[in-house]
């Protein structure tokens, strides 16, 4: 494994730290009055989601991860257990559907996602970054209210709301950004 200095840490990064595997979610680097320079680092730990704050000075090394990424397409969920299949070695796998999180209404049949390994240990499963709804129920159009930049609320095909532009109606595609869960256009 490659070591960094506690400088070098960027958001995003997967450190090693205190026997944990652990994702930088947020980097300041602070340049106190008195003393060293030393960067505030926000972890979230990939196994349990618990999150910590830490200093690391430039002196600090810390063990940097790389995880490997494969795309695996979904199959289908069991007892809150979702199941992929590699597409390349035809080997299945089964993880916990709050891996997911609020992002799981999204997951489709058939759909090929990105899940990051450590070994053989999966810790992560990346959604497409868009995804094609069908909207079932919005407001109807209002004559005149395209004037302001305004938004409705829209209940999509798998139960989520989100808020789109008036003249989106029922019954369309549209396309869902999954990381901001917000509308991003017309399919």
């Amino acid at each position: 494994m490659p070591k960094i200095n506690g400088n070098e840490i960027r958001p995003g990064n997967i450190l090693e730290h205190n026997g944990g595997l652990w994702a930088a979610v947020k980097v300041d680097h602070v340049k106190p009055g008195k003393g060293g320079a030393f960067a505030q680092v926000e972890l979230k730990n990939l196994r349990n989601g618990s999150k910590l704050n830490e200093r690391f000075r430039s002196a600090d090394k810390v063990e940097r991860v790389r995880l490997e990424q494969r795309d695996q397409q979904f199959l289908f969920e069991t007892d809150g257990m979702l199941t992929f299949m590699d597409s390349e070695t035809y080997d299945q796998i089964a993880l916990p559907a709050d891996l997911l999180g609020e992002r799981r209404p999204f997951l489709q049949d058939g759909m090929t996602v990105q899940i990051e390994y450590y070994g053989e240990e999966a810790l992560n499963v990346s959604l497409p970054q868009k995804v094609t709804c069908k909207i079932v129920e919005t407001e109807p159009v209002v004559k005149g209210q395209t004037a302001a930049n305004s938004f409705k609320p829209a209940t999509l095909d798998n139960g989520v709301r989100v808020m789109v532009p008036p003249f989106v109606g029922q019954d369309e595609d549209i396309v869902v950004n999954t990381e901001t869960m917000e509308y991003s256009e017309r399919a």
